[in-house]
């Protein structure tokens, strides 16, 4: 086979991404508070943006479009034999069309943002307060401790290797191997830090952790009944067995188990845990909100910490000066072009969240009306068909977000759920059936808890068509355990 090089010319058509478009995909994805961020940076780049100032009066709707059409008209002048020359394809600024040729149309031009009063009063959000990490902690009680300089070395190398929890992340074979000293000396320092508060800190496993505080006697009980339970019935432990476990340390009943089973529940797992810097710090801010007035529900974006945006004035003395470098010329035509965009981006950002959350409300009438109980099953492309928009344009407007209900804060992703059917041949929503799976199992006897199948049965009774294998999947993800780890003796 003979091979040959040669030029071919082969022409095309593909839908490209391109930088603008993707910044108003991204734009569309994220949450309030790094939209907040985002146009921080923006201003700081862009010297044609400007933020309205509170005390500003923005345009009226006439004066903006007479200052968007002095724009077009300066930029087109500056511009238009440049674009001739050069005889390159002109990007299309419009967002609808571009989004519409990838994603369908998520915006209408005819629809329009719901004001609200600025007066309103933001919903308190606590600052995180500072606090000492589990290190330093730890390391303030070696120094008071250590009886020498090589127990504090060792000591400190121990602290470095505890994760979050509190829990021991290598061996005392592998520390000692790293250190360069013997195991001895390692267990000796690491005792010594397993006696430091909090209490648990150094063991390596959920056993030994427990043990730690039991040997302190962090228990009410004087004997050490709760100690042999962990230490020599740990597997009859975890998996309840509590006749068992009676009979092999002489207790007269089960029930006397089920009391060392409930202190011992009382220990702390993951002593760290309350140094965690992520403790108390993680606050939701809703990045919408949804008011009842009469019978009606209203819709609007809770955007009051975002900085409303203009177009600087200071470029036309620059199009105008017709001696003026060409080069600063392309460069203000640049970013006038990205900061135009950004506002209308942002813009429609507002309008296509209120439609999609709007919709929602239409949907889950019922739900806002009632409660959690109304949930019906609803999925993203019901609400893409209803508002004329692309079903990944609703997954990126509900990604992430929250919404601010008179029933709580709600992440928009919980009303797009599963159904199950019914005797009446309605759907009930998933989330619906794991509250009634939770009541039953509330409202059960602990000494006969319900089986998954005993559960299936009293849904059934209610109309609720549902398998005994899906109420199994329901529960563990609702992270409660079986009938026979439910069961009490008392």
């Amino acid at each position: 086979m003979e091979l040959r090089t040669g030029l071919q010319l082969k022409q095309t058509q593909k839908l490209v991404m391109t930088p603008k478009l993707q910044q108003a995909l991204k734009i569309l994805q994220v949450p309030t508070l790094q939209l907040e961020q985002m146009i921080r940076q923006e201003l700081m780049e862009n010297p044609l943006l400007e933020e309205i100032e509170e005390t500003e009066e923005e345009l009226d709707e006439k004066a903006q479009e007479e200052q968007e059409d002095t724009i077009d008209e300066e930029l087109n002048l500056d511009t238009e034999k440049e674009r001739e020359e050069t005889a390159e394809p002109v990007e299309d600024t419009n967002i609808d069309s571009q989004i519409d040729e990838i994603l369908g149309d998520p915006y209408e031009s005819d629809y329009m943002v719901r004001d609200y009063s600025k007066n309103d009063e933001e919903p308190y959000r606590p600052e995180p307060g500072t606090r000492t990490n589990l290190h330093e902690h730890l390391r303030r009680q070696l120094h008071i401790r250590a009886s020498s300089q090589k127990m504090q070395d060792i000591g400190e190398y121990i602290i470095g290797n505890l994760d979050d929890y509190g829990y021991l992340m290598a061996s005392v074979e592998e520390l000692a191997e790293e250190l360069g000293e013997t195991v001895e000396n390692v267990q000796i320092a690491l005792q010594m830090i397993q006696t430091f508060d909090p209490l648990g800190v150094g063991a390596r496993d959920i056993r030994e952790c427990l043990l730690i505080q039991v040997r302190a006697r962090e228990l009410e009980f004087e004997d050490d009944i709760a100690e042999q339970i962990i230490d020599k019935h740990w597997d009859d432990f975890i998996h309840k067995r509590y006749p068992q476990i009676a009979k092999r340390l002489g207790l007269s009943s089960p029930k006397d188990v089920e009391r060392y089973a409930q202190a011992i529940a009382k220990l702390n797992p993951k002593p760290g845990l309350a140094f965690s810097s992520g403790v108390g710090s993680e606050h939701v801010t809703p990045d919408l909100i949804v008011d009842r007035v009469g019978d009606d529900y209203v819709v609007y974006v809770n955007d009051r910490n975002i900085p409303r945006l203009r177009v600087s004035r200071a470029y036309r003395s620059i199009l105008r000066d017709k001696n003026g470098s060409e080069k600063t010329k392309e460069y203000v035509a640049d970013k006038l072009s990205s900061a135009k965009w950004l506002i209308k981006t942002i813009d429609q950002r507002r309008k296509t969240m209120v439609r999609t959350m709007e919709c929602i409300v239409e949907s889950q009438r019922e739900f806002f009306d009632h409660g959690i109980s109304k949930l019906k099953p609803m999925n993203l492309l019901e609400v893409a068909e209803k508002i004329g928009v692309h079903e990944s344009t609703v997954s990126r407007v509900t990604n992430g977000k929250y919404v601010q209900t008179p029933h709580g804060v709600f992440e928009l992703k919980y009303f797009f759920d599963s159904g199950l059917g019914t005797d009446s041949g309605e759907d009930v929503s998933a989330t619906t059936a794991k509250n009634i799976i939770k009541e039953l199992i509330a409202k059960e006897n602990p000494r006969k808890p319900l089986s998954d199948k005993k559960i299936a049965q009293e849904m059934q009774k209610r109309g609720i068509n549902i398998a005994r294998r899906t109420v199994a999947k329901y529960r563990e993800q609702l992270k409660i355990l079986p009938s026979r780890m439910r069961k009490s003796y008392e």
